[in-house]
């Protein structure tokens, strides 16, 4: 007799077929289950890796939303006029009241007075005569000494030789502004406090209010652009400066910039090229050429490096591959871009794999501490006998690891975007010129980051290339330990008279820092 192969609740089938159909069943419900604990476990490790991503890059304190409003309202106002500042020259004193032109207003009477007195002499430079006082022009600039402000007091006496009549009159000095009332070290403190101190302009005014001098932040605005414009040449000297350097490093961030006409921003971006030799004993001067740019397009780049020819540190960025193709400029990756793939997974998920490769990289950087600062020749000599073995065993390691990992993980992802990286890292292993990673160009990025939390956007395009000028040329001051504000003090008084042909003069590593 056959027993029924049917089932009912709580039965199982008494045949072997009947047995075979329900164990199929079963193995394909569990085969269905795993496959969604897979995909759910690929979900839950790539959320913890995007959380400990923003939880990592987040920055900024939290504030009331009043002021929040009031700030970025006081921020739009003042980036919408230094994108005018150039189109609305300052008004000379003897414009009719009729325009309804601002008027100028007088210096404040509580500032301390220094009086400067350029004397002609005594006797005519024409017949030898002895001159008679006939009068005298008085001028008066605002200036800014650290700490205080004071006046300085331009008295130019006017005289007259009693023989031939000849008047005599000492020029009046060239200022950085034409018809302009701020002294270099003002318009040095104003640029500094903005783009190395990330003080925007309208709270500098603020400051000053407090002081008992009053400057509007649209007249704080038209200063910055007009020095922009006036030292663009000095930071086109230093750009020309990097570009002849053997090895640079590249790297550019995102700026927001106000979109003419629509009250809204789009995204810009300011890069920044770096020549720094002082890691192999370089001769040449440390120094940061920055561009902006409206956009990330591969062209900008083409552009700012078609008079350079040599090795460039930079991350996986697409728009380079076009240099790298046509031989002009050689890649050099960045193992720091690797390193931070694997410290992302490791702080999400605690991977022993990442964990590992992590004390394998360090391997690498303990190497590249012991010869900071050696001739390029005993680096290489290091790097062929030490670090090249520790690379390969690392290539090794990580294409054994990969055929255990799902195709799909972020941890599998980090190692084949390392493997394709480490792979055009080599170049570093046979030159001792070149750098382990693009550190460097990541350091002359901070300044922009912590001043893009305090002034949100930029007002134009031309206000993104002025920001460019700047940085440029404070961040080249510090790489090269000269105080931005002295050195830019002392150019700024002198510049305008500067022949342009010797530019080269007013370069910071030039500047004779007083004691």
């Amino acid at each position: 007799m056959f027993l029924p192969t049917t089932t009912t609740a709580g039965h199982t089938p008494q045949d072997i077929a009947g047995l075979q159909r329900l164990l199929a069943q079963h193995e394909a419900e569990i085969a269905r289950q795993s496959a969604e604990l897979q995909a759910r476990d690929l979900l839950i490790e790539q959320l913890k890796l995007q959380l400990a991503h923003l939880r990592r890059h987040r920055f900024g304190s939290k504030s009331e939303a009043l002021d929040k409003i009031i700030n970025q309202l006081e921020l739009a106002l003042e980036e919408v006029e230094s994108a005018t500042a150039r189109r609305c020259p300052e008004t000379p004193d003897t414009e009719p009241e009729a325009k309804q032109q601002p008027t100028r207003k007088p210096l404040p009477d509580h500032l301390p007075r220094e009086t400067v007195v350029l004397d002609p002499g005594a006797t005519c430079k024409q017949c030898g005569g002895v001159l008679r006082h006939l009068g005298e022009d008085v001028s008066e600039t605002l200036e800014y000494v650290p700490g205080r402000f004071k006046v300085t007091r331009m008295v130019r006496p006017k005289l007259s030789c009693r023989c031939c009549e000849a008047i005599h009159q000492v020029p009046a000095p060239t200022m950085p502004i034409e018809r302009g009332r701020p002294g270099p070290g003002l318009l040095a403190h104003v640029m500094v406090s903005k783009y190395a101190d990330h003080l925007p302009l309208y709270r500098q005014s603020q400051i000053y209010e407090r002081e008992g001098v009053s400057l509007d932040r649209s007249t704080l605005a038209d200063w910055v652009a007009r020095s922009a414009a006036l030292l663009a040449p000095l930071a086109d000297a230093i750009g020309r400066h990097v570009m002849a350097g053997a090895a640079i490093h590249a790297d550019d961030t995102p700026v927001n910039v106000l979109a003419p006409g629509t009250g809204k921003t789009k995204t810009g971006r300011l890069w920044v090229y770096l020549r720094d030799e002082r890691d192999w004993a370089g001769d040449n001067h440390p120094a940061a050429f920055y561009k902006f740019a409206p956009d990330r397009k591969g062209r900008w780049p083409r552009e700012h490096l078609k008079d350079f020819t040599g090795w460039l540190h930079a991350d996986g960025y697409a728009g380079f591959e076009d240099l790298y193709r046509r031989g002009q400029v050689k890649e050099v990756a960045c193992l720091a871009h690797i390193r931070r793939k694997y410290f992302d997974i490791h702080v999400a998920q605690g991977s022993g794999i990442s964990k590992e490769a992590l004390e394998r990289i360090a391997e690498l950087y303990a190497i590249e501490a012991s010869i900071r600062g050696d001739p390029p020749e005993r680096r290489r000599s290091v790097r062929q006998k030490h670090a090249a073995p520790l690379i390969d065993d690392l290539e090794a390691w990580l294409q054994a690891q990969l055929t255990q990992l799902s195709g799909k993980s972020a941890l599998a992802g980090a190692i084949r975007y390392g493997l394709t990286r480490l792979n055009r890292l080599r170049p570093h292993l046979n030159d001792g010129r070149l750098s382990i990673d693009n550190n460097a160009a990541e350091r002359g990025m901070r300044s922009i980051a912590l001043g893009r939390k305090n002034y949100l956007f930029m007002g134009s395009d031309s206000g993104g290339r002025s920001a460019a000028i700047a940085y440029t040329l404070i961040e080249t001051a510090k790489l090269n330990g000269v105080d931005p504000q002295a050195w830019l003090t002392d150019v700024l008084a002198r510049i305008a008279d500067h022949k342009i042909s010797r530019i080269d003069e007013l370069l910071p590593w030039r500047y004779c820092q007083p004691e």
